[in-house]
Parts: structure tokens; C-alpha cells; sequence
């Protein structure tokens, strides 16, 4: 069943289904009512020549200058043809549909003054498969990201570049192989395809969800780690948390326990220490912080994708043009900074915990290097190195862009957002958490083996999933194979799908 898209409650989850599981959509035809009444006072307002930015006046530093009823038909064309600046490597297919469907969402409002069939046709783009190709960098976010949402509007005039049926084609072409008619560029249409910060938000809504599996799976991780180590359980005690109140902190210690419910660890069979180090007992204080940022951040994301995200916006039912800045794409990068940040914390607790179970001195008596043959072999010495160097490269990422605006447009845009820098960092951020987080599920499973006691029924099925990628480190070999399967184990989500059916949901 096609999600109808309204101009409200579009979840991230459901921009996921649309930008990576080629859901269809339709445009609810109250939304498209309101598209039209629209217009029809956007062209009203031309025929009296009432002064419109980025309608009948230049845009940016020119935004003084008024135009001709001549050149306002032309003006939309050459708007689109400066503005597809960008550079470099296309943007993945997923973020440039969910940018999509976040412009469709931002014109069901009725408040962009935009034609319908440019509306129309962005959704017969995502319904039949035909995929902008959008160079990813280029955008300061704000005017939104007017780079690669112009080289979308390319297509409008049936130009630019496109994929479709895993060809990249002119878009001329694509749009002819998939039936979908050019519809041009009249008054406005080009600016009200282009005036928002959708392709970052988009971005922000994939990430988001991905990064809330990830913390599930750090979860799961360190589940695995505390039973290696024989951890002290009573910092996960949930009325601990309760007492401070932190919601994210009160999550994660009930996921973690879920994790070694049935374990001998918690039966008192076992000796543990008094007190552990902070990297195992503050689990839930470090994750349920990441998870309360990606709570604020997702806040944030759905608000953006359900706002009207424009310049100017147009309101019928006051006969009313406001001019404002509704494309600032900081409401988003702000917090998905903090999110980044987030995710590199969580690492470097991950690589903390790592550090325990390979030296000798802090690891409860398992094996140097978790190899027996110590001295010979170097066990899972190297691995740790890996996940260091992964580390290091995520705190550089990790410094926010959005404190880091340069000036533009001869002093006109004096403060953007660079929320495409913090979208672009991010996802480098999460692909090497991936990573980590592998090498502490395959230090966690060497542990695990040379462990003689019950684990919990969660830890099992993590250790069976991380058995099936890799294999017990019995005498040295090449890692770089383990490493790498395991990062792809881990974006998989497979270890969570197993832990989660047979535990029930990690939330």
C-alpha cells in the first residue's frame, strides 16, 4: 500500500520504506487542493506585479533587482542551471529519493506556490524509478541545498542525468523509458523545487535510523563483554537508573539485561569484583546518552520533514507572501552533530571494553591477546590497533560543522548551517562504528570460548550469529577478512534480528 504523503506525520521510518525500499506514494488530494489554491493566488499576484522574491526579483545579492514578465519566464531555467554547482561522486539513490519525498512533503502544505505538476511528476519519479543523479557535495545548507536539489530540478526541463532501471541515462531519456512527461519550469516552480534543506534531512532521517540499530547492537556487544569478564551486574539494575531518570540510561540497562537473562552471571554462582571499571559499568550512562540525543535529533528530523521548508512562503488564506529562512538547515545539523559525536563515544567505550578482554592484566584470567599460544601467536593483538586507527579518524569527524559557516553570496548568505558536511561526516562516522563494533563482537566470542558457564539466552544467539562469520582464533591468520566481515555482519543488523526474535524487541 502507497504512503500518502499529506505535508504531516511522515515518519522516518516511513522515508526509509520510500528512499531504500522503493515504497510507492500518492499524494493525498487534500494536499494537492491546496497546491492549486495556491498557485492560483501565486499567479494572480504576478499579473499585478506585486514584488516576489525569487518570482519577479533575482535571487540572493540580487534579490533588488525586478524582473521583466519576460524574463520572469525565462528566469527559473537559468536559476536552475547556476545553482547545479556541485561536485564529485553522485549522492547514494536512497538519500536523493528521500529528498524527494521530503520536497513532496514540503509542497503538500500548499504554501510553496509551485505548480502541481511539478508535485505530480516528483512523485511519478519515485513511483517509477527514475533517480536524479545529484552530485553530494556542493551544499551549505542554507538556502537549503540548492546544489544537488538543482540538478532534481534538471529533470523538470528534461535535462540533467538520471538512473533508472540501473542505467544511468540522460534525464530526457529516463523520463522517456519510464513514461513521465516533462513538465518545464514556469514562475516559481524552479525555486519552489529547490529552497529547503531536504537532501541533508533526508540523509539525517537514514542515518538516524541506522544509528538507533547500532546503539541496539553496542548493547548486545557489551552484553557479550561483561559476561567474558564477569562483571559485576548491579550498575545495570534498572532502579539505579530510575533513581537518576535519564530515559535513554534506563533503556539501555534493561536491553543489556534482557541480553544476559538466564546467564550464571546472575545467579551468584560466579565471583565478580566489587566494582568494575567505568567502560563496563557505565554502559548504560554513556548509550543511554547517545540514545537521548538520537531521541532530541529525531525530534527534530520529523519536524523538519513535516515543516514547510521554503523561501518565500505563500499563504492563500491571508492573500500573503512572507519572505523569511525557513531553508536554515541548522535546526537539523545542530542536534545530528550531537548524534555523531554520540556515535563515536559509544566506540570508544566499545574499543575501552576491547582493551579488557585482550590485556592480560585487566581481563580476569582469560589468555593474553585471547590466544593461547601466546608469544608465538599475537592473538587479536593487531585488531585492537584497527579499531584504534577507526577511532582516531571518527573524533576528527566528530568536530561540529554547523559552528563552521563561511560567508557568501557577496555577504547576502553571511551564516549558513554546513548541515551537508554534518550529514556527509556522519555517515563516515557510522561506517567506521560498524567496524569497531565488529571487533568487539569477535574479541567478545574468543572470550566467550574460553569461558565454562552459562551465558545469557541473548549472548548465545549474538555468539552463534558471530560464529557463523567467523571462526574461532586458534592459531594466527590474516584478519583483514575477519575485520571486514564482521563490519558487514554488523550493518547487516543480522546479530540484532537473531537476538531480538529470540529476546524480543531491544527498546
Amino acid at each position: 500500500m502507497a504512503i500518502e504523503l499529506t505535508g504531516s506525520k511522515l515518519t522516518i521510518e516511513q522515508l526509509v520504506r520510500i528512499a531504500r525500499d522503493n515504497e510507492q506514494v500518492k499524494l493525498s488530494e487534500d494536499a494537492l487542493e491546496r497546491i492549486k489554491r495556491c498557485r492560483s493566488m501565486l499567479e494572480k499576484k504576478i499579473v499585478a506585479h506585486e514584488i516576489m522574491y525569487g518570482v519577479n526579483t533575482g535571487i540572493g545579492e540580487f534579490s533588488e533587482v525586478v524582473l521583466s514578465d519576460e524574463q520572469i519566464k525565462e528566469f527559473q531555467k537559468y536559476l536552475i542551471y547556476n545553482h547545479s554547482a556541485g561536485i564529485g561522486d553522485p549522492a547514494p539513490i536512497e538519500y536523493v529519493r528521500g529528498a524527494i519525498a521530503g520536497r513532496i512533503n514540503v509542497h503538500a502544505h500548499g504554501n510553496s506556490g509551485i505548480r502541481p505538476e511539478i508535485t505530480l511528476t516528483l512523485v511519478e519519479m519515485l513511483n517509477r524509478g527514475v533517480t536524479p543523479v545529484v552530485c553530494q557535495k556542493g551544499s551549505v545548507g542554507a538556502c537549503g541545498d540548492l546544489a544537488p536539489m538543482s540538478q532534481i530540478a534538471l529533470l523538470m526541463m528534461g535535462e540533467g542525468e538520471a538512473y533508472y532501471q540501473g542505467e544511468r541515462l540522460p534525464g530526457k531519456a529516463a523520463f522517456e523509458r519510464s513514461g513521465i512527461k516533462v513538465p518545464g519550469l514556469q514562475a516559481r516552480d524552479g525555486l519552489g523545487t529547490i529552497n529547503g534543506s531536504n537532501l541533508l534531512t533526508a540523509m539525517s532521517a537514514l542515518h538516524l535510523y541506522d544509528i538507533n540499530r547500532w546503539l541496539k547492537q553496542a548493547e548486545i556487544a557489551c552484553a557479550m563483554t561483561l559476561e567474558a569478564l564477569m562483571a559485576n551486574m548491579k550498575p545495570y539494575d534498572v532502579r539505579l537508573h530510575q533513581k537518576r531518570g535519564f530515559s535513554g540510561a534506563i533503556r539501555s540497562a534493561q536491553a543489556i539485561l534482557a541480553c544476559i537473562k538466564g546467564s550464571d552471571l546472575l545467579s551468584g554462582k560466579l565471583k565478580t569484583k566489587v566494582q568494575d571499571a567505568y567502560s563496563m559499568r557505565s554502559t548504560p550512562q554513556v548509550i543511554g546518552a547517545a540514545h537521548d540525543a538520537v531521541a532530541h535529533a529525531r525530534k527534530q528530523v520529523e519536524i523538519e520533514l513535516n515543516g514547510v521548508g521554503d523561501n518565500p512562503i505563500f499563504l492563500p488564506e491571508d492573500n500573503l507572501t512572507l519572505t523569511g529562512a525557513n531553508f536554515q538547515g541548522t535546526p537539523v545539523s545542530l542536534p545530528m552533530d550531537m548524534v555523531g559525536a554520540a556515535v563515536t563515544m559509544v566506540s570508544v567505550l566499545s574499543e575501552r571494553r576491547l582493551n579488557r578482554l585482550l590485556n592480560p592484566a585487566l581481563s580476569v584470567g582469560l589468555p593474553a591477546f585471547l590466544t593461547k599460544g601466546a608469544g608465538m601467536f599475537s592473538g587479536m593483538m593487531l585488531s585492537q590497533y584497527t579499531a584504534d586507527t577507526l577511532i582516531v579518524e571518527q573524533r576528527i569527524l566528530s568536530a561540529p560543522a554547523s559552528i563552521n559557516s563561511i560567508p557568501a553570496a557577496a555577504d547576502q548568505e553571511d551564516f549558513v548551517s554546513m548541515g551537508m558536511n554534518t550529514a556527509i561526516k556522519n555517515g563516515q562516522i557510522l561506517d567506521n562504528a560498524y567496524g569497531v563494533l565488529g571487533i568487539e563482537y569477535m574479541a567478545a566470542a574468543q572470550a566467550l570460548d574460553f569461558r565454562d558457564f552459562a551465558y545469557g539466552q541473548g549472548v548465545t544467539q549474538a555468539h552463534k550469529i558471530v560464529r557463523g562469520c567467523v571462526e574461532h582464533l586458534e592459531i594466527d591468520r590474516p584478519l583483514y577478512r575477519d575485520h571486514t566481515d564482521m563490519k558487514e555482519l554488523v550493518k547487516s543488523c543480522r546479530i540484532l534480528e537473531a537476538v531480538e526474535q529470540a529476546i524480543g524487541p531491544l527498546e
